[in-house]
């Protein structure tokens, strides 16, 4: 008789775990018609592991944990080449079924979070096989070297940065610099990604939501010469524009995120009110009146992980960081808000992280660093308004200037309840 409370219905429960997981991966499997293992033999497996786990425990043999393991891929190797189907061999279903039974492993040695965590994600693996496929086969070779690059950033070159600040006022910390960067070329290559995955064809709504999480100044920048070129497309630019650069609210809410969460309580009614009426006024004077009725022009962006192009945003940072810092010392707070409104103009992240690596040490106060980002977000407003009128030409800076000034008065407005 089982007890809640004793050791037999702790077993069963891990059993049952193992057999849920099963469950799921061979329901996947079951829709393969090529698939040799399906529903029970999943289930099975998944069991098989957590039997082999627990034997291998109680019998002070580890090797039957393997044995089990050997036993099972062997069973499912036999059964492809008895059916002799060259043109699917199995290795997807007989890596799965090895996956599974590790998977029951797990469950016996207290991992069960991790188990089902990983059977979901195997699940979703084999469920969608078509639009990995897909998605592999729109990857050019420069979208591998984008993701290889970002892997050597991450990867290799940052764990072996020294954790140790040095420099003036010790505030260069290469590891924390280089984490930085990471950060935002992640983020970059996440709306690169997307553009190229995604395409463009899918009209101006998702090329400025991508663009602007990808960069919102080359958006900017790119659409306001296709409105030069060609007037009529001066309702896509608008349209692909003010959604870039709406998106840099959300880009800045996910660095103050990831990188000092204490801070969001002084954000984000600055973030909020401007990305509220920014979104409002984009709705009705914008969207309702414009419609991007010509084909989206291609949206050009360079690869966000070169090397150089990181080694560039490390510099930049570390230059704000030291001259935020350095201003800050000579003058107080005035010296990193002017330091703010000059870098803004081009580049919100980098003061935004040089604002709350001076916050982490106690250098800025938690609103001292969100009037810093209010300041670098309004220049950058200011320096994308004229960047509209100096390329695209006086109609597009006049439509657009409302949306522009829309988030800026929301960003103040949040500021001041602050």
């Amino acid at each position: 008789m089982y007890t809640f409370d004793s050791p037999e219905f702790a077993s069963l429960a891990r059993f049952l775990t193992s057999l849920a997981i099963g469950l799921l991966i061979g329901l996947e499997r079951e829709r393969n018609p090529s698939a040799k293992a399906g529903l029970r033999t999943f289930t099975l497996v998944a069991m098989a592991g957590t039997l082999g786990a627990l034997l291998s425990e109680k019998s002070g043999a580890p090797w039957l944990l393997g044995a089990g393991l050997l036993i099972m891929g062997c069973m499912m190797v036999a059964a492809y080449a008895r059916d002799g189907d060259k043109e699917d061999p199995g290795t997807t279903t007989i890596a799965a079924v090895v996956v599974c039974y590790g998977l029951g492993a797990l469950v016996w040695y207290d991992y069960t979070q991790l188990a089902v965590t990983l059977g979901i994600l195997t699940t979703i693996l084999l469920y969608f096989k078509t639009e990995m496929r897909g998605v592999s086969q729109r990857l050019s070779r420069l979208d591998l070297v984008s993701i290889l690059q970002f892997a050597v950033l991450s990867f290799v070159i940052l764990p072996v940065l020294p954790n140790q600040s040095f420099g003036p006022y010790e505030v260069l910390n290469p590891h924390h610099i280089w984490w930085m960067v990471v950060l935002i070329s992640g983020l970059s290559l996440a709306g690169y990604a997307a553009l190229r995955i995604v395409g463009q064809r899918r009209g101006a709504l998702l090329t400025g939501l991508f663009g602007g999480i990808a960069s919102s100044t080359a958006t900017t920048l790119a659409f306001s010469r296709h409105c030069r070129a060609d007037p009529a497309l001066v309702g896509t630019a608008v349209l692909v524009i003010l959604l870039a650069n709406w998106m840099v609210l959300i880009r800045l809410g996910i660095i103050v995120a990831v990188v000092a969460p204490t801070l969001l309580s002084e954000l984000v009614p600055i973030l909020g009110g401007a990305a509220l009426a920014g979104m409002a006024v984009f709705y009705l004077l914008i969207w309702r009146r414009l419609e991007a009725r010509a084909e989206t022009p291609t949206l050009e962006i360079k690869n966000p992980t070169e090397i150089r192009a990181a080694l560039t945003f490390g510099l930049l940072y570390a230059a704000i960081l030291l001259a935020s810092a350095w201003l800050s010392n000579l003058v107080g707070s005035q010296g990193v808000y002017d330091v703010a409104m000059v870098s803004g103009l081009t580049d919100v992240d980098a003061i935004t992280l040089s604002s709350l690596r001076l916050l982490a040490i106690g250098t800025l106060t938690q609103h001292q660093a969100a009037t810093a980002i209010l300041l670098a977000l309004l220049a950058n407003i200011v320096f994308k308004t004229g960047l509209t009128l100096a390329i695209g030409g006086t109609r597009l800076a006049s439509l657009a200037l409302p949306g522009f000034a829309s988030v800026a008065t929301g960003a103040v407005i949040g500021w001041l309840f602050v």
